[in-house]
């Protein structure tokens, strides 16, 4: 019983905190669809990855240093963890500012690359262009919090993310409805709710008197290296559901055109949703794994790990039944037209039954990362797209853009396959 009351104790915040990021990520698609119309989405779909990339980095950064400082303050190493603060606020802060002038060179033809064209292009362009203009909020804004998290105040950290949400959903309401900027405005609403909540984490540190230290002597090198090494898994973490929306955004662009990529800009979001519930039952359990593995518990992790297996999937099977039955209902929630939410009604349900194998995948990719068995973790997290490339590859030139849509499933059942095979090699599966 005790077992069963700490996992949901740690995975229940852990999934409202891991929905509470996708409802962020939506919140620009639901104002300027219901606003500007399908090539808004479209274009606000397409422009999303390199948005991603920027808070990827911040949490890459943010988490890789978060966790050597943790280690150093728990071996009373006080002055190393305080140079991991300081070398990583550096990292953001010079990031921000180099990734600022790189998207403000390379967006446009990036956004040619995912298959953009015509007016999707011209407002996607016009999007990304301000959101550059906050690439340094965007940065510093995710890759402070993890901070906030280890130096013991997961609540503050909670409460930094939320004004951050709130703060973007009334901007977008104000800018996109009623002044109405359009595509600025919704880039300048994310824009200032990412310094928002980069304001709540410097209040944090002046009001707890965390002072990172810039006194680096001759290893500034060494430290930058070992937190991009160790940031390496959340950057991967938070960025590979991102590279499935490129390849699927530029296969539907060359196989359905226009309407194909209209139609995929609200499963996207919608199934981010899903998949960051998902994310948040395995990285909840995370924790509990990696304590009792360190502890030899080993009856207890495979309780744990059972619990999770069995959590996720009633929770990807709570996704399946609802969208299912709300199919119709989807995609005019983001404003489509009518044609792209019948169209939107009859392409969900292949997309919603990769749902029940993720919830595989993902428990056991988080179990395998707890456990310090990172090789089959980093095969895992990076070989999905890999698989989507390949399906890609093979099955629109047979199918058109059916095979487009089939191929995101497949590879999900793939990864499921290989993680089960993994798991079931793994040399403590014995004891377990």
């Amino acid at each position: 019983m005790k077992i069963r009351k700490n996992f949901f104790r740690c995975v229940i915040p852990s999934m409202l905190a891991f929905a509470l990021s996708g409802v962020y990520a939506i919140a620009d698609g639901f104002f300027v669809g219901n606003a500007l119309g399908d090539n808004a989405l479209a274009a606000l779909n397409m422009a999303f990855p390199l948005t991603a990339f920027l808070q990827a980095v911040g949490t890459g950064i943010g988490m890789g240093g978060a966790i050597l400082y943790s280690i150093c303050m728990g071996s009373s190493n006080t002055e190393e963890s305080r140079q991991y603060f300081g070398m990583s606020s550096l990292a953001l802060v010079i990031l921000g500012l180099l990734l600022t002038i790189l998207f403000l060179i390379v967006a446009p033809a990036v956004l040619c690359i995912f298959g953009a064209a015509g007016k999707i292009q011209v407002l996607g362009e016009e999007y990304l262009k301000y959101i550059a203009f906050g690439a340094l909020f965007q940065v510093l804004g995710t890759g402070l919090v993890p901070f906030i998290r280890n130096m013991g105040s997961s609540i503050l950290a909670m409460a930094a993310m939320s004004i951050g949400f709130i703060t973007n959903i009334f901007l977008d309401y104000l800018f996109v409805w009623v002044l109405p900027w359009g595509m600025v405005g919704a880039a300048v609403a994310t824009d200032i709710g990412q310094a928002m909540t980069f304001f709540v984490c410097l209040v944090f540190f002046f009001a707890k008197k965390k002072r990172p230290s810039l006194h680096f002597r001759k290893n500034a090198l060494y430290i930058f290296l070992r937190i991009c090494k160790v940031g390496l898994s959340p950057f991967g973490l938070a960025y590979s559901p991102n590279i499935t929306l490129i390849l699927v955004n530029k296969s539907a662009a060359i196989f359905g055109g226009a309407v194909a990529v209209t139609c995929y800009a609200p499963i996207s979001y919608i199934s981010a949703v899903a998949m960051l519930l998902l994310q948040g039952v395995s990285d909840g359990s995370q924790p509990l794994l990696s304590l009792s593995y360190g502890r030899k518990e080993l009856s207890q992790v495979k309780i744990l790990r059972g619990l999770a297996y069995r959590f996720a999937f009633i929770v990807s099977v709570i996704c399946v039944i609802f969208l299912f039955f709300m199919r119709g209902h989807v995609a005019s929630l983001f404003g489509a037209s009518t044609q792209i939410t019948e169209k939107v009604a009859s392409i969900l349900p292949i997309f919603i039954t990769g749902y029940i194998f993720v919830s595989i995948s993902k428990v056991t990719t988080a179990y395998f990362y707890a456990t310090g068995q990172n090789l089959p973790a980093y095969i895992l997290i990076y070989g999905e797209p890999l698989f989507l490339l390949a399906l890609l590859l093979c099955l629109p030139p047979l199918f058109s853009i059916t095979g487009t849509w089939a191929a995101v499933p497949l590879s999900q059942i793939l990864a499921m396959l290989i993680s089960v095979t993994f798991l079931m090699r793994e040399k403590y599966v014995g004891k377990l």
